[in-house]
């Protein structure tokens, strides 16, 4: 979707700022490592996918998700995703204090501290088999979609209807745009090369790599 998460090449939002000179730190606050777990745990319970949960923080109004911190909009997220699967209730949110029982099979899904470990260190591959087409190959020209999906996507809008070069092919991944809908389809995953000055004008002296997926491109 067209939303203010999406920032590549928008205007009046200054320069980026890194911490520079110094290892920036993974937390800025104990909270924040709460909201990291948070995330992560009720993630365990499958009630929602990687994608499901990038969207939830997406659909936030413009100026609440510009105004919070990185994890502000995590938990943003996390809070919109309890209460759409009846996790919780609002009311439970803001209270702090559960006023409904969880149900029985959610419960079995917990995962205990001594578990966690482990899970994490697995992960969760997301490469997955597709019966579609290849359609590109290395070295093909091909034009970004220009596109306004409603949706979850991963094609940024500032490459959209712009031209590149397939330099790279990595397989078959799940297709986030449909992911986010519930739905596990893979696609091909390609990366594409723009020349800078395209998209940036004449100043935009740099190469610029983007992994797009095939249903984002077509051949020039």
């Amino acid at each position: 979707m067209n939303g203010p998460h999406d920032l590549g090449g928008m205007h009046g939002l200054g320069p980026i700022n890194p911490e520079a000179e110094k290892e920036e730190p993974l937390f800025h606050a104990e909270w924040e490592k709460r909201a990291l777990g948070l995330t992560l745990t009720t993630g365990f319970l499958g009630q929602w996918n990687i994608d499901i949960s990038r969207h939830a923080r997406e659909r936030q109004h413009p100026i609440d998700y510009l105004s919070n911190s990185y994890y502000e909009n995590w938990m943003a997220g996390v809070e919109k995703l309890l209460v759409e699967t009846g996790l919780a209730t609002q009311e439970e949110i803001e209270t702090g204090k559960m006023q409904q029982p969880v149900p029985q099979d959610i419960q079995d899904k917990r995962v205990g501290p001594d578990q966690v470990a482990a899970i994490l260190d697995k992960g969760g591959p997301c490469d997955f088999p597709t019966d579609q087409s290849q359609t590109f190959q290395i070295g093909d020209r091909v034009r970004v979609k220009m596109m306004n999906p409603t949706g979850h996507t991963r094609a940024p809008r500032y490459v959209r209807g712009h031209v590149g070069e397939i330099v790279e092919y990595f397989g078959s991944f799940i297709y986030p745009d449909e992911n986010s809908k519930g739905n596990k389809v893979a696609d091909h995953l390609y990366n594409v090369k723009f020349d800078g000055k395209d998209i940036w004008g004449p100043d935009g002296d740099v190469e610029i790599h983007v992994d797009l997926w095939r249903p984002y491109l077509e051949k020039m």
